[in-house]
């Protein structure tokens, strides 16, 4: 075999391998590439160690040296996302439960197997809804009924998963698989919409939310949830949303917040928008808010704050953030959590240092086994 037909793929697998360890460039491509390498690369590895056989079966010379060098780099750099998720993982159970309380939970927050052999549920029984936002207009709510629980008199917590999307796309579909995963662990899910930018500006957004909520609260006896134990979840530009609300609505029934890799303070997320970023940051902030930070807008930004929203008392919030994200840095994450920390408010902040947006994509992958197994003990602890 010509020792180019390996040096060449060697040589790409590498360099694509190197988004595990450095930020990419701000195109949507590469963040899609880092998606590929974070939370799918251990599957690629295989790819690694094959060219890296073949090459060491070749006979002796610069190229094929070359290429031994190379498939190994690919090789611990794919599988860098695995090691890293384990150690995070070690701890991850004590820290969960010093933040929230309880106990520690059962099984490995990382489970090896479950890289290779995924076991979704089935999906859930969804009933669509409708509800009215506050001109009268109607929106639907996906509602994920959990299974029967062994005392009915006890109702079921509710998880209001609110959908990323920059505030211009996104629909209440987004990611379905993962509402079902909850519904089958006793929860009710409720996948709501709301009103998009530039259509819409801020506040619509929240108030479409808090509407929601309040539709929640009122038809819980026919779903079958408990009205007074909400919370809410939210990515990306849904995190902004839950942060927001869930500080902001000062309401009991909210018992905690999740948010994953969302920004939470707006003066400072203009401040850091760039025109030249894979999603344009600067449009979507100024067709969000209806004009820059300045004049009468700026009290718009400080309201859709979660981060200046907060206060002690607000619910118990777990961010999640990789810190190689290049659509929402994870600084906002970081703020917030040292916020939150000043105010005595519960909080975990669950870093992945591989990671990059939208790195649950893969629910079983290193990213999505750690915030699954976060998640599920922060709903446990909040929703006892």
């Amino acid at each position: 075999m010509s020792h180019s037909l390996l040096l060449i793929p060697a040589l790409v697998l590498a360099a694509v391998s190197l988004l595990t360890v450095v930020r990419a460039p701000g195109w949507m491509w590469a963040w899609k590439l880092t998606i590929l390498v974070g939370e799918f690369g251990h599957w690629l590895a295989l790819l690694a160690l094959v060219l890296g056989w073949r090459a060491w079966v070749e006979p002796a010379g610069p190229v094929r040296d070359l290429t031994l060098v190379l498939a190994a780099l690919a090789f611990a750099c794919l599988l860098r996302p695995v090691f890293r998720a384990r150690r995070v993982g070690e701890r991850l159970p004590a820290e969960i439960a010093a933040a929230f309380g309880g106990g520690a939970g059962p099984g490995p927050a990382v489970d090896l197997r479950r890289l290779f052999r995924q076991r979704a549920p089935a999906p859930a029984a969804v009933l669509t809804e409708v509800f009215a936002r506050p001109d009268g207009q109607e929106l639907k709510i996906d509602f994920y009924a959990p299974p029967l629980a062994r005392d009915p008199a006890r109702r079921p917590p509710c998880l209001v998963v609110i959908h990323g999307g920059g505030w211009d796309g996104g629909d209440r579909k987004q990611l379905a698989a993962w509402n079902s995963r909850w519904a089958a662990r006793g929860y009710a899910v409720a996948a709501i919409s709301y009103r998009l930018a530039p259509r819409w500006i801020w506040p619509a957004q929240r108030d479409d939310v808090l509407a929601a909520i309040a539709w929640l609260k009122a038809n819980a006896g026919r779903l079958g949830l408990d009205p007074a134990r909400l919370v809410l979840l939210g990515r990306s530009a849904g995190g902004q949303l839950a942060t927001a609300v869930g500080y902001g609505a000062e309401d009991p029934a909210i018992r905690g917040v999740i948010a994953l890799y969302a920004p939470h303070d707006m003066p400072f997320m203009w401040t850091v928008v760039r025109e030249d970023d894979a999603l344009n940051s600067t449009k979507l902030t100024l067709q969000y808010f209806g004009g820059a930070f300045e004049g009468e807008r700026r009290t718009a930004y400080e309201s859709a704050s979660g981060q200046l929203l907060a206060r002690a008392g607000s619910p118990a919030t777990l961010l999640v953030h990789g810190n190689l994200d290049t659509l929402s840095w994870d600084r906002h994450s970081e703020r917030l959590a040292t916020r939150l920390a000043e105010l005595e408010v519960p909080h975990y902040y669950l870093r992945l240092p591989w990671a990059t947006h939208g790195f649950d994509f893969n629910p079983d992958g290193p990213g999505g086994q750690l915030a699954d197994y976060a998640i599920a003990r922060f709903l446990a602890a909040v929703t006892a």
